[in-house]
């Protein structure tokens, strides 16, 4: 074993698998049907030789997407901390899950100390009072807040199911995630009973139509139990208003849910920490350290007020595993209180993370990412051919357009638009087919917006002015024949 994991990190470096320079294409994009042709991607009753397994290491990397990359602003994630990577080799190599203290001693407390410092981070009590937890992701970290406020209101929907109960309503934004829907769905609820409330010119959500929204529901006769609101929106990065939309829950004794998969990280900063005023008003807290900080895939984190609140909603009490008997203080053992059952060591990839680097640390980083965000606005801003979609920015993305020379100075019809939504997609095209640069595009139906470009600034890797001039430079000569 040892041969083989040498000899892959032999290979990951005469591959340049972590290039941060910039010099190394971002991708090789070789369509679907060509890459099958290409990988031996075949399952063979006969093992493959040790040459076939490394030719196979070797394409792996040439055709994956460099997320290690300057060049990378696709998604709300990109390259990952160097502490995080030895963390996540680290939890890989033991291959434990996180249910009990028995086979995971020093992984369970290393996540309960990363759920201690999130709790203080946010404003919650700390444990026993507040609690947290692990999960495979921001939709699962969601759907968390969504079980919890449902086993609040109604305790003996545990046992008893939803009949003979009438429906039960949870409210997101129009700008919101969409794995509220998907909790809907998977709870029962029925996706018809989620009220997507609608955002000012900003992308946030409006606490007056909130206000409206759940005296319609309570007119029907329906029963609104849940809010989710969000911190750093998928597509425009909006903070919703979070005093606000807390004093109505409070007023409704409706659950206040706060999806910050994206925007938690900038808790870490007192000088940017108030775009979640009021996120200590919630109930319950989703952040992805995995996000904008750059922990490895996967590492979400579900924060709740409330002692035993986690144990009592999801314990199932399976006597194999969670015996109270043993030799040891069995409130370690933290399996009961999640949905899974085998759990990934998560916490231990950012529990070395933030050792590694201190909170000083990964201040530091989110604020220099910060900072070159208001860079490229302010660059973009007043660049001849870019036109932001929203005239200010509270997150890590920012949306604009690129209008070619050719459609400049011509009259901006709808036809003219629709020309453009089509053009931004081409000028993605050729940023794959080049493989120089990887910007996300998206419409945004709830606007009545075509294709417009989301760039994405994260904390890794570092990213810095000349990354961001690189990306005005890179789109406008793909687009000056367009």
């Amino acid at each position: 074993m040892t041969e083989l994991l040498g000899r892959l990190l032999e290979i990951l470096e005469e591959e340049n698998a972590f290039d941060r320079t910039g010099n190394e294409p971002v991708i090789h994009f070789v369509h679907p049907e060509e890459l099958q042709k290409r990988l031996s991607i075949q399952l063979t009753e006969e093992p493959a030789t040790k040459g076939e397994i490394e030719t196979t290491i070797r394409q792996t990397i040439r055709y994956s997407v460099k997320t290690f990359s300057p060049h990378f602003h696709n998604q709300l994630f990109a390259g990952i901390d160097e502490y995080g990577l030895a963390g996540s080799w680290l939890t890989d190599v033991f291959n434990t899950s996180q249910y009990t203290y028995e086979v995971a001693p020093v992984f369970t407390v290393m996540e309960r100390q990363i759920i201690e410092k999130s709790l203080q981070l946010v404003g919650y009590p700390p444990l026993p009072e507040g609690d947290g937890i692990l999960c495979p992701g921001g939709s699962i970290s969601n759907m968390y807040g969504m079980v919890m406020a449902r086993y609040k209101m109604m305790p003996d929907i545990k046992r008893k199911g939803l009949a003979g109960l009438p429906p039960m309503v949870c409210f997101t934004s129009e700008a919101g995630h969409y794995s509220i829907s998907k909790g809907a769905h998977w709870l029962g609820l029925g996706t018809d009973h989620v009220y997507k409330i609608k955002c000012d010119e900003f992308g946030r959500m409006r606490p007056d139509e909130l206000k409206a929204a759940i005296a319609e529901v309570k007119k029907q006769g329906h029963l609104p139990f849940f809010v989710n609101a969000t911190c750093g929106t998928t597509v425009l990065g909006s903070f919703d208003p979070l005093p606000e939309i807390a004093a109505i829950c409070r007023e409704e004794n409706l659950w206040l849910h706060v999806d910050a998969c994206l925007g938690g990280t900038l808790l870490l900063s007192e000088k940017y920490r108030d775009r979640l005023k009021g996120i200590e008003l919630s109930n319950s807290v989703a952040w992805n350290p995995h996000k904008m900080l750059g922990a490895p895939f996967q590492c979400s984190m579900f924060l709740v007020k409330g002692k035993n609140a986690l144990h009592e909603a999801n314990c199932a009490g399976a006597r194999y595993l969670f015996q109270q008997d043993k030799h040891y203080d069995v409130s370690w053992d933290t399996g009961d209180k999640s949905l899974q059952c085998g759990r990934k060591v998560d916490g231990a990839k950012f529990w070395l993370m933030w050792k590694a680097r201190g909170t000083k640390g990964l201040r530091e980083s989110v604020e220099l990412a910060m900072s070159t965000v208001e860079y490229f606005f302010e660059r973009i801003k007043s660049r001849k051919g870019f036109r932001l979609v929203l005239p200010r920015y509270e997150g890590c993305n920012i949306c604009f357009w690129y209008i070619p020379p050719s459609m400049q100075a011509q009259q901006e019809t709808q036809e003219w638009w629709n020309k453009l939504y089509e053009i931004t997609a081409k000028i993605k095209e050729r940023m794959m087919l080049e493989g120089t640069l990887m910007v996300g595009y998206t419409p945004l139906s709830y606007k009545n917006i075509g294709n417009f470009f989301r760039m994405v600034v994260t904390c890794q890797p570092p990213p810095t002015k000349a990354s961001m001039d690189y990306v005005i430079d890179k789109i406008e000569k793909l687009s000056v024949d367009l």
